[in-house]
């Protein structure tokens, strides 16, 4: 016989509770035994807690800002000493507990020294830049200023010798006309000329020798200025290129390993009280 459809459901019913009660038992079951199997001893905690901070003290942030990797990794640090706290079985003394707070008062003071100097490199890039303008300047107006000392120099040696090779072919003519047939100028007039000549030509050495070492004087003169200005520059170029290339790398990585060194010896330190505390009482 067909049986009416509310007779079926009326049926049916206590076969889906039945499968849902089951379900939702085994769930309970299941989710009981992992929390058994999850429940770890002190000793797994403790190792688990100093691989962790290991690991931690170890940790390179790969990019910049570093500062934006600070409060995580401080909250990573913090996370895993609060799952240490939070074990039932184990109860920290005082010292233990002075000392982590010691470490983290020390590292976040560190990461905040960190992260203010991180702010300043915005400021310390705008310095460089001036300062590679002004050395610029300083450079443009030394190259103008020897540039027209060299042209000044190279007119003025220009001029002297075109006057030396001047004299230099009128006593040749003289020289070519003591010899000759030709007396048109008497031997005395001669040899007065020729005195004149080399009177002059020793005149102009002398000259050009005096506008050498004067020009030399100047240059030197100018290039030690140059160099006078130009050195506090280069220096301060040089300090801030390096301030920068510091803020560029990760230095916090020493300050956060000496964090986590301490408070993986803190830790140490208080599981060997514990041990010598738990001898003593079974003496």
């Amino acid at each position: 016989m067909k049986l009416p459809n509310r007779a079926i459901r009326k049926y049916k019913l206590p076969l889906r509770e039945k499968r849902k009660d089951r379900k939702h038992s085994q769930r309970r079951t299941g989710k009981q035994k992992r929390e058994e199997k999850h429940n770890a001893t002190e000793r797994e905690v403790t190792e688990i807690t100093l691989k962790r901070l290991h690991t931690l003290g170890n940790q390179r942030f790969g990019s910049s800002p570093f500062s934006e990797h600070f409060d995580r990794w401080l909250n990573n640090v913090v996370a895993v000493l609060g799952e240490l706290e939070s074990h039932p079985s184990i109860s920290l003394d005082d010292q233990f507990v002075m000392e982590r707070s010691e470490a983290l008062s020390t590292i976040k003071q560190q990461l905040e020294d960190r992260r203010r100097k991180e702010t300043s490199v915005d400021q310390e890039i705008k310095k460089l830049s001036d300062a590679k303008n002004r050395l610029k300047q300083i450079n443009t107006e030394y190259s103008i200023a020897i540039k027209a000392i060299k042209d000044r120099k190279n007119c003025e040696i220009k001029r002297l010798k075109n006057s030396i090779n001047l004299l230099e072919r009128e006593q040749s003519s003289i020289i070519r006309a003591k010899t000759s047939f030709f007396r048109g100028i008497s031997k005395k007039e001669k040899e007065q000329r020729e005195i004149q000549i080399v009177q002059q030509l020793n005149n102009r050495q002398r000259e050009f020798e005096l506008i050498l070492l004067n020009f030399n004087v100047i240059e030197r003169e100018l290039r030690e200025a140059h160099e006078r200005m130009r050195e506090p520059e280069l220096e301060q170029t040089r300090s801030l290129q390096k301030r920068i290339a510091e803020l560029d790398e990760d230095n916090s990585l020493e300050e956060r390993w000496f964090a986590c060194e301490a408070l993986i010896d803190a830790l140490n330190a208080f599981l060997q009280r514990k041990v010598t505390k738990l001898s003593l009482k079974s003496n």
